[in-house]
This record gives C-alpha cells, sequence and structure tokens, in this order.
C-alpha cells in the first residue's frame, strides 16, 4: 500500500480493511486488550476520517466489524497514511479484517463550517484592511476558528464590525462552495491563493465560493455559504510583530454567543 485512499470529501461512512495495528510502538497482528490505557493506531486501506492538516483538527468517529468496536479520537497522516488514534471498546482487532469506518458526522459538520468560514474571513479582511492582510495560519475546530493574518497595528472595533459584516453577508447570499483539482501552475494563473510559505504538490485543490474568494486548501468544506449559519467575531489579538489573530465562532456556538451578550 502507498497511502490510506481518502474518501472524506464524498463520504461519512465506508467499507474499508484494516492493514495495520500499532500499539505500544510496535505493529502487531492483532489487538485484544479492552480498555488499554495508550490509545492504539488503526491503519485502514481506505477512509473518510480526515487527518489533522492545513489547520484543520482531524475527524473522530467509530470502526466497528463483526464483533468489534473500535472508537477513534484523533486521526493523524504520517507517509500517505490515515492514522486513527483511540480505543478498542469489544471484541478483537485483526490485520486483513472488513471494516466500516464511520466518522462523528455532527463535529464534522461544525469543522466544515469553520473552515469555509475562514476563507470568508480572508476576502472580508481583504476587503476592509487591504490586500497586505495575507493569511498566516489558522486553526479551525468545531464551530471556532483562529486566524492569523499580517497586519502591523490592532484592528479597530469599526473594522471589526465591518468584516463581521462583510462575512455575514456572503453566508447570507448562499454562494455555491466548489473544489477542483488543478495543476499548480494553472491554479496559480486562476488567482487562487496560496498560503505563503507552503509547499504545495504538482496537483493543488481549488476552493471557490462565489466569484469572491479562491483558495488553494486540501480541508473539508461546505456546499454553499449559507450553511455557514452565522458569523461572530470574538476576540482580535497580537500574536507576533506584524501578525495578528481573529477567533471567531460559527453555526450553534456563535448563536449561542449572540444569546448571551
Amino acid at each position: 500500500y502507498e497511502g490510506t485512499e481518502f474518501l472524506g470529501y464524498e463520504k461519512t461512512e465506508a467499507e474499508a480493511k484494516i492493514i495495520g495495528i500499532v500499539a505500544e510502538d510496535r505493529l502487531v497482528d492483532t489487538l485484544t486488550e479492552v480498555g488499554h490505557e495508550k490509545p492504539v493506531v488503526v491503519v485502514l486501506d481506505r477512509s473518510p476520517f480526515y487527518g489533522e492538516a492545513g489547520g484543520q483538527v482531524g475527524d473522530i468517529g467509530v470502526i466497528t466489524g463483526g464483533d468489534f468496536e473500535f472508537t477513534v479520537s484523533d486521526t493523524q497522516r504520517g507517509g500517505g497514511f490515515l492514522l486513527h488514534s483511540g480505543h478498542l471498546k469489544r471484541g478483537k482487532l485483526t490485520v486483513g479484517a472488513k471494516v466500516i469506518a464511520r466518522i462523528d458526522e455532527n463535529r464534522r459538520s461544525g469543522i466544515r463550517r469553520a473552515h469555509s468560514a475562514t476563507h470568508l474571513l480572508h476576502h472580508a479582511l481583504q476587503t476592509t484592511l487591504g490586500g497586505h492582510a495575507q493569511q498566516r495560519g489558522s486553526k479551525v475546530q468545531e464551530d471556532e476558528l483562529r486566524f492569523d493574518f499580517t497586519q502591523p497595528v490592532a484592528v479597530t472595533r469599526e473594522q471589526l464590525e465591518q468584516i463581521e459584516t462583510i462575512v455575514n453577508s456572503k453566508v447570507t447570499l448562499g454562494a455555491a462552495v466548489n473544489s477542483q483539482l488543478m495543476d499548480l501552475e494553472a491554479s496559480r494563473k486562476s488567482g487562487a491563493t496560496a498560503l505563503f510559505g507552503e509547499k504545495y504538490p504538482d496537483r493543488v485543490r481549488v476552493v471557490s465560493m462565489g466569484d469572491f474568494s479562491r483558495e488553494l486548501c486540501g480541508g473539508t468544506h461546505l456546499d454553499s455559504t449559507g450553511q455557514v449559519g452565522l458569523f461572530k467575531v470574538v476576540g482580535e489579538e497580537s500574536v507576533a510583530a506584524g501578525t495578528r489573530r481573529i477567533t471567531a465562532f460559527t453555526g450553534a456556538k456563535a448563536l449561542d454567543k449572540i444569546e448571551t451578550l
């Protein structure tokens, strides 16, 4: 196997086969110990689980077979493989076993809302502050995002309100979110935004939202900006010289925040 086939752009559940089990830092053929303290890693030939990358957290969920249940508490990447880390709840794991891999859909939905919102935020920052406001990093989790960008001075309250208004106007617009695989050079010519200093493969995924956002991104996204629901800025701070950070909520978390104000 050259790696795990990632199915998570289209699927939240899939049939797969166990091709590796790592327990106590060594490869094993079987695992029967239920309630083990240290997480065990299960490697599948194909999987809907997203491995942490590009600021997006790894998926959680469950892997089940004929007589076993394995809960996945995190998904990472290693050498082209997706590493499902977690605990055996019942039964026995065996290399070669056929399984059903199923992610936590509600959590993934919240992650998708937050990730698509970072692209809308990037657009709003450039519209409000200017073209210098380039992404420097991000952290995307369930209905919560952190976005670092180049900006020499603090963003004013009025600017933050304007940024929030622009993002929510794009949410209300309900613009289509599309993705396509392109050659790196073609993606640059198309005007897609790339992350400064990031090394990209020859084939890249370009995520576009309406006619206002095109970015290179391997993460999972919504089908429409309207699915973000609501966007609410909850913090703005300095993280380094010339770099600011905005923290924001989406969906249910954003609604909860507004209701407590």
